[in-house]
């Protein structure tokens, strides 16, 4: 049972990975690169190994990720989580904030995980696999090392034990972690300029953040928000420019 359980599971992430992030890339990368070619956060695009780095890496993660999940259905961790199937038991209302609570706990998660993955006796054991890709593309979403994937993945475990979650609403946790991880890893900046002023935007994670936390390895910790960053000052000083200008200029293209 878990065999199978785990090939299924194994196949459903490895899907929603290629179908995802190759959309992207084929949309980005291959069809309309000079459309979007303003927005482009580094001049340069990745070069072929790269790629068959990042996707090579991304497939052993997802086998980390099929464990973990296998592991949380088991009859000897599924009990003792608050995972539960009754949507009437908590209502609908809830279910959708469930899912919201979960992007919270996995940022706040995300960014402590990943100071920590950046301490010099850490990095090259959990982090620099996926610091590999300086210039990433959307296959780096998931190109973590052995020992990274097993961080990434377990922070499932962690919202499984910490609010009560339907499995359905993870679920949607998941798809919506992996839309923006892809994003954040696009390479282009697609945020128009209304919604990074905007009050609620400026609080946005962004593409234009995340690239710059590969191409300089150090600030812009955070995954969805930047509430972290910017309380404890980990924003790269040069953030600000540079999105002004991707989003506000025709004329910049590259990274200052």
């Amino acid at each position: 049972m878990a065999v199978s359980q785990f090939g299924w599971l194994y196949l459903l992430l490895a899907l929603r990975y290629v179908v995802i992030a190759g959309l992207a890339f084929l949309l980005f990368y291959i069809l309309m690169p000079k459309k979007f070619s303003q927005r482009k956060i580094q001049a340069l695009l990745p070069k072929q190994q790269d790629y068959v780095r990042e996707v090579g890496y991304s497939f052993f993660t997802f086998f980390v990720f099929a464990l973990i999940g296998v592991l949380l259905a088991s009859s000897a961790v599924l009990p003792h989580t608050q995972i539960y199937t009754e949507v009437s038991a908590f209502g609908w209302p809830y279910f959708f904030l469930s899912v919201v609570l979960a992007l919270v706990v996995h940022d706040t998660y995300f960014y402590w995980t990943h100071r920590m993955m950046h301490h010099p006796k850490l990095f090259k054991l959990f982090h620099l696999t996926h610091h590999k890709s300086t210039n990433p593309s959307p296959w780096a979403a998931f190109s973590f090392s052995p020992l990274e994937a097993v961080v990434e993945a377990s922070v499932i475990l962690v919202i499984a034990f910490l609010i009560p979650i339907h499995p359905l609403a993870i679920a949607l946790f998941l798809l919506l972690m992996t839309i923006y991880n892809v994003y954040g890893h696009l390479g282009y900046e697609i945020y128009p300029k209304w919604l990074v002023n905007s009050s609620v935007g400026k609080w946005l994670n962004t593409s234009t953040n995340h690239n710059m936390h590969h191409k300089y390895f150090k600030g812009n910790y955070g995954l969805y928000f930047r509430f972290w960053d910017e309380w404890l000052h980990t924003t790269h000083p040069n953030y600000d420019k540079t999105l002004e200008k991707l989003v506000a200029s025709k004329e910049v293209q590259v990274v200052d």
